[in-house]
């Protein structure tokens, strides 16, 4: 493919291109990347977990992690969970997030524990 069709094919989302998306590795397993309802801090370990596998094999994964960034995303995108970006210095808009940290970091803790 040129790459002028590759340029011809992005298009703009809220914030940045989001051309990349229709080739991303985890497209159709939304519920690996987003929490659902009341997820407690150790299905949320796992779960990131297996995102993590998918992302670290596509090629749209730093694409991913700047649009999330930038955008100020929930959810895990481009190798990142919400508390990693927040972390990074780019936090979620959702002022549940330090809660969610704490969760997440004393799940991680019992988990290696037992491994």
């Amino acid at each position: 493919m040129r790459m002028i069709d590759m340029v011809e094919k992005e298009t703009i989302g809220p914030i940045g291109l989001t051309g990349w998306m229709a080739s991303a590795s985890c497209a159709g397993h939304s519920d690996v990347f987003f929490a659902p309802f009341a997820e407690r801090p150790e299905a949320r370990v796992r779960r990131e977990a297996s995102a993590g596998v998918i992302c670290s094999e596509c090629d749209s994964m730093s694409k991913c992690r700047d649009y999330a960034r930038t955008n100020r995303e929930l959810g895990y995108w481009g190798g990142e969970s919400e508390s990693e970006r927040a972390a990074a210095g780019f936090p979620p808009t959702t002022p549940i997030i330090g809660r969610k940290r704490v969760a997440e970091d004393r799940a991680r803790t019992a988990m290696a524990r037992t491994a």
